[in-house]
């Protein structure tokens, strides 16, 4: 059964935005609209035709029988609404509340499942993921924002189940644009062939492709540990101290783990460099059949029944001698929290949320990496069918990375249609969206031709304030999740700003707590 948005017509109840007055309620006035949606478990759903308009349907948790118009929108799960997300009124009292549901949060709530512990996972959109989320749209699956996942990532391992995901690789290099023409760069441990053909190109050196696998080397078989702990720099000045060109740099180093960190002036910390080359070596970079929306959807497909409340906007902290003890909601409601509080959301927020209880970090306090991602649609088959991520390797122009995402998984287009992606670093604040379109189009025309640029429709433009937290050194990458007594932090602020470290921190979280509650469940 696919999952159905419903605008409800009439006096909304949704539990996000109802009060409370004694024994009294008060409903929202709140118009619905298309970007403002609640989710409703629609099992008992009776019409043949779901995406019919105006169908009737009981709502599983409501005696209430209404009229709604129906839209089909990005799917939870498996087609259908999870039983985890609620439609209940919210409980008076818990034993953890986790506030947001990003990779961080959804670990969490995972973890906490585990040890058998009850909690609700407040989340304040309508959706699961935070900025790891596909849309659906005009059959299209649209990323938001570029996002790759790498196999070999530890705590993914340990905590998804990447069969049901389904993974598809990208090929294990990339094209480089240069000099007016298209130069491959190959991992000569998977590509042998390609590898030694890319030895001469001019995207680097001989010595810089030897330099390479040194360092792939190096960065496979050293620890995790010894990684996020080892001295830093910046990549920029790691790539230099390893005796990189500077054309092996700006050609192939800068739009690659500048599309990857949105940094292309590589000043992050070189100890992400290490750990994500690590895991290249020994992974591959993927994506999932469904769209980079399918990981938090996952996570979220093991909690409990009735655990997720969307649309649930949390304003602040209850607390009580010193102690956190729950949480405020938006609507004025209160919900206690007999263990403690877990806030998993954006550095910026967490600030906003707990005020000086958050120590004043690099990766809260300084401007976030930012991006633009373009989605294109065309009938026209691309030039290449390889599932292979395209770089600029000119230093010049606003294009950093693009690739053909239904080359990689073909469930991303309809059948006999191409996906195009594009990202640019930053957010070109200033620039309308007609002229940055205009500017990218007339930009890979010199890549692809005039032609075939042409066949391409505008589907959605993102334009992604908060893509990561800066990273740039002095780092502490594994930072104290306990806060006061009843307040844990989770995020990759307090981690690696990667899909691991989000999940990571949500399990380190929970074992604080667990510490300091002693409640953990004996080995």
């Amino acid at each position: 059964m696919p999952l159905l948005a419903a605008a409800v017509v009439g006096p909304c109840r949704c539990p996000s935005i109802v009060g409370t007055a004694g024994k009294g309620r008060r409903s929202c006035s709140k118009s619905p609209s298309a970007n403002d949606l609640h989710f409703y478990d629609v099992r008992n759903f009776r019409s043949k035709d779901p995406i019919g308009l105006k169908p009737k349907l009981n709502l599983a948790s409501r005696r209430l029988r209404r009229e709604i118009v129906v839209t089909p929108v990005a799917k939870i799960s498996e087609e259908k609404v999870p039983a985890s997300v609620s439609s209940l009124e919210y409980p008076e009292e818990t034993g953890v509340i986790v506030v947001g549901a990003g990779l961080a949060g959804l670990a969490a709530a995972k973890h906490l499942a585990k040890e058998g512990l009850s909690f609700v996972l407040l989340e304040a959109s309508n959706g699961v993921g935070g900025r790891v989320r596909t849309d659906e749209f005009e059959g299209f699956l649209l990323d938001r924002g570029f996002q790759i996942h790498i196999t070999a990532y530890p705590e993914a391992q340990r905590v998804l189940d990447y069969d049901r995901l389904d993974l598809k690789r990208f090929y294990a290099g990339a094209m480089v644009w240069f000099n007016g023409q298209f130069h491959r760069v190959a991992d000569p441990f998977r590509h042998f062939t390609d590898g030694l053909g890319s030895l001469t190109n001019p995207i680097g050196s001989v010595l810089d492709k030897l330099l390479v696998g040194i360092v792939r080397f190096r960065a496979a078989v050293k620890g995790v540990d010894d990684i996020l702990a080892t001295e830093e720099t910046t990549i920029e000045e790691r790539l230099s101290n390893e005796g990189f060109s500077e054309a092996m740099v700006d050609r192939f180093f800068r739009p690659f783990f500048g599309g990857i960190f949105f940094d292309r002036e590589l000043q992050t910390t070189s100890r992400l460099f290490e750990f994500v080359f690590k895991c290249l070596a020994l992974g591959s970079n993927t994506l999932p059949t469904t769209g980079i929306g399918a990981i938090p959807k996952q996570l979220l497909a093991s909690l409990p029944p009735r655990s997720l409340f969307l649309n649930s906007k949390v304003t602040g902290l209850v607390e009580g001698s010193g102690v956190i003890s729950g949480v405020k909601l938006e609507n004025g409601e209160q919900i206690k929290a007999k263990y403690g509080v877990i806030v998993a959301v954006e550095g910026p927020e967490a600030a906003r949320l707990m005020k000086d209880k958050l120590p004043e970090t690099p990766s809260v306090t300084k401007t976030p990496r930012s991006t633009v991602c373009l989605y294109f649609k065309s009938d026209k088959a691309p030039f290449t069918s390889e599932p292979v991520l395209i770089l600029n390797g000119t230093n010049k122009g606003i294009v950093n990375n693009m690739f053909f995402p239904s080359n990689v998984v073909p469930s991303y287009a309809p059948p006999g249609k191409t996906l195009v992606s594009v990202s640019l670093i930053g957010t070109h604040e200033g620039t309308p969206d007609v002229d940055l379109e205009a500017s990218v189009r007339n930009e890979l025309s010199e890549w692809f031709g005039k032609e075939f640029v042409d066949s391409w429709k505008h589907l959605r433009t993102y334009r992604i304030p908060f893509a990561q937290p800066d990273q740039s050194p002095p780092t502490e990458l594994r930072k104290n999740p306990r806060l006061s007594d009843g307040l844990y932090v989770c995020g990759d602020h307090r981690n690696s700003s990667t899909f691991d470290g989000a999940l990571v921190s949500g399990r380190v979280a929970v074992q604080a707590l667990l510490r300091d509650r002693e409640l953990a469940k004996s080995p």
